[in-house]
């Protein structure tokens, strides 16, 4: 009954892509199948809903490529044992399983976006469109389902390759296809994308995909194959495109500097509760759990006061994150906030006063709870935030090259590319150059520079560096956090891969599961 109430939902869902319906005649006074996807507006529609899974994403991301690393932990609820907490708690202890909501949901969102990428390709094709115009559409969407099939691969491993509308039951049961076949595939979409997108005209940026973007991509992906050449070749054309660092680095957060030159590809967002605004509330998630953030999100005369008990705790700055921020490095202030006061009887934090991390003590009774501080800006309503979530950024880009060229044994270019980022933190330039050596400092910056965008745990797993690092920090942890289950970080090759959903495999015989999950 579970299935074919399923596949019922599936087909409902896929059911505007059939050629014919139960009937022969179409409503004419609404949009049907048959009437949509003719104009350019029809497909400016269509790709603008590929790109909202990603909203989705980034609110389930951070728990797998964030928490899941040494850079961000939880703030424990023992007054709380309820599913949605355990759950989260899971994944940053490494004792998740295939029932896992929130690991299922990066999986979900991923194949929302490619779903909706494939249609919008498949129906474009045949349409009689300028060329101009169908090349920018279908790069999007090209763009759409390589970026989240490699975060799936990554993620997940192999998984099931949908490269067109599903628009039978066959079709929407597919078994796990190898990793090579969905990196081959990755690979094809970004270089249509590159083909086909244009370099940014201008800054801001309207927020959509670019040549840029596409470019990033590969580039990411060349790395993660260790292809050095191919990567260096492809970053080395984006200072051609006008990309840039900005000033200073809380800039490329900025809300009121979206989509600036620094930025190569972010998820939009948009403040207010007008039709057409989607507000993000990062903050609130991220925040202590408290009974009152005002203290924290106060902006001149504007108290933003609410309720985030059921809500924060999430993605918490780890001890041996602020510990890795070299002395005057500027970042630290602009990325970590600390929020100083005490725990009620309920396991809340009751704030009474909002810190710098630099150089902080606690007040005699109180306890200092970091937070992440580059997504907190000026808004007027709880939970309603104008911040974008940052994907691409010229830095990373920077510090991807410099990764790439020492890989070459080209130090004198790496280094070049890895002081500029320095510089700008406030930081000496390194002189390393013994590649052994260069490689850690360079993943370190990368640590530093680009903590909390969901690049610490591919950039672990990338280098090979993730078992050593995270048993280390696995022990330095179970002497911190007093209240983690007995089985915590329980560090192996297995656990680098999440599971595949189980109502996934439930409905869909075909999938196997990944070694090491049941």
């Amino acid at each position: 009954m579970k299935k074919i109430y399923i596949l019922i939902t599936i087909l409902a869902f896929t059911a505007v892509s059939c050629k014919k319906s139960f009937i022969d005649l179409a409503p004419n006074d609404s949009v049907s199948p048959g009437t949509f996807y003719k104009t350019e507006s029809d497909f400016r529609q269509a790709i603008a809903a590929a790109y909202a899974p990603l909203q989705d994403l980034s609110v389930n991301d951070y728990f797998t490529s964030e928490m899941r690393s040494d850079n961000t932990h939880y703030q424990p609820y023992p007054s709380n044992r309820g599913t949605a907490y355990v759950q989260r708690e899971n994944i940053s202890d490494w004792v998740d399983d295939p029932t896992n909501a929130y690991t299922n949901a990066v999986y979900f969102h991923c194949y929302n976006g490619i779903s909706r990428s494939n249609i919008v390709i498949g129906r474009l094709a045949p349409v009689n469109l300028d060329a101009s115009i169908k090349n920018d559409i279908d790069g999007q969407a090209k763009f759409l389902r390589a970026w989240n099939y490699f975060k799936l691969v990554r993620l997940f491993g192999a998984v099931p390759l949908y490269l067109k509308e599903v628009t039978s039951a066959e079709e929407a049961f597919l078994p796990r296809s190898t990793v090579d076949q969905v990196y081959a595939q990755i690979i094809a979409d970004a270089n249509d994308a590159i083909k086909e997108l244009a370099p940014p005209a201008k800054f801001p940026q309207p927020g959509q995909a670019t040549k840029g973007a596409a470019t990033m991509l590969l580039a990411d992906v060349y790395m993660t194959q260790k292809k050095y050449a191919e990567a260096e070749t492809l970053l080395n054309t984006l200072p051609a495109m006008n990309y840039g660092l900005n000033a200073d680095y809380a800039d490329a957060f900025s809300t009121t500097n979206k989509n600036s030159k620094e930025s190569i590809f972010e998820i939009q967002f948009l403040q207010g509760t007008d039709k057409g605004t989607q507000p993000s509330n990062f903050i609130y998630q991220f925040l202590p759990r408290t009974k009152n953030t005002g203290i924290i999100t106060t902006f001149g005369t504007t108290v933003v006061a609410t309720d985030n008990s059921g809500t924060g705790g999430w993605n918490t700055p780890t001890q041996d994150l602020i510990d890795a921020y070299e002395p005057g490095d500027k970042r630290l202030d602009a990325s970590i906030g600390i929020a100083e006061g005490t725990y009620n009887t309920s396991d809340l934090f009751v704030i009474t006063a909002n810190k710098s991390i630099v150089n902080y003590t606690p007040a005699d009774g109180k306890v200092g709870v970091p937070y992440i501080k580059k997504y907190l800006h000026s808004h007027v309503t709880a939970n309603n935030t104008n911040d974008n979530w940052p994907i691409y950024r010229y830095s990373g880009a920077l510090l991807l090259l410099a990764e790439a060229q020492n890989e070459q044994g080209k130090s004198g270019p790496a280094l070049t590319n890895l002081n500029t980022v320095r510089t700008r933190a406030g930081l000496p330039a390194s002189t390393e150059t013994d590649p052994a050596k260069l490689r850690a400092v360079i993943l370190h910056e990368r640590r530093v520079e680009l903590a909390f965008e969901n690049q610490r745990w591919h950039d672990l797993v990338r280098t090979g560096t993730v078992i050593p690092v995270m048993t280390a920090y696995g022990t330095k942890a179970k002497t911190i956090y007093k209240f983690l289950p007995g089985n915590a970080f329980g560090i192996n090759n297995n656990r680098l891969l999440f599971p595949i959903p189980q109502s996934e495999r439930e409905l869909n015989p075909q999938l196997t599961q990944n070694p090491g999950y049941f």
